[in-house]
């Protein structure tokens, strides 16, 4: 796909409502750690891999859980006026900018970590009551698949793409 496609196919779906403003704000965060495509930053996926890695732990320390309980879902926004990112104050800013066309997708996708995440939790929680290291085991290592699985897709939408993953494969995996 050639370039002009590429931006062809970013700009196609913004309303003209939108178009300008996000025009401009990428002439703003061209040269930031921040999507010019998007307006998004990759650093807010950082608040989701360190809850899993610690997930990755529980197994073998079960006593991280409680690290992990620590754990809270957080706005892009307030991720980043908690973070040391370097641009943090223009992330905050172009957030207010981003097309429906990737803010929407993004927070599904954002949702859908967040309860995947609290789900886990209590999951492993319950393994750990019961004693069992095998359920312990299962629990963390499908739950960090999904969570990966679910990071791609966020990664993705930052990165232009607006598919998201179906929740019913969510809700499968959460046994609703």
């Amino acid at each position: 796909m050639s370039d002009q496609d590429s931006e062809a196919q970013i700009l196609q779906g913004i309303p003209d409502h939108e178009l300008q403003d996000f025009l401009a704000w990428r002439d703003r965060v061209r040269d930031a750690n921040i999507s010019s495509k998007t307006l998004l930053a990759t650093d807010y996926l950082n608040h989701f891999n360190e809850i899993v890695m610690l997930i990755e732990m529980v197994p073998d320390m079960p006593d991280m859980v409680e690290d992990c309980r620590m754990w809270h879902p957080k706005s892009y926004q307030h991720h980043f006026q908690d973070s040391g990112f370097s641009e943090k104050k223009l992330a905050i800013e172009a957030y207010d900018h981003v097309p429906n066309k990737f803010r929407s997708p993004f927070e599904a996708t954002i949702a859908q970590l967040d309860a995947v995440i609290l789900f886990t939790l209590d999951r492993m929680e319950a393994a750990i009551a019961a004693a069992d290291t095998d359920r312990l085991r299962f629990e963390c290592s499908t739950s960090v698949e999904m969570l990966h699985k679910i990071m791609q897709v966020a990664n993705g939408i930052i990165h232009g793409t607006t598919h998201v993953m179906q929740q019913t494969e969510i809700d499968d995996y959460m046994g609703k």
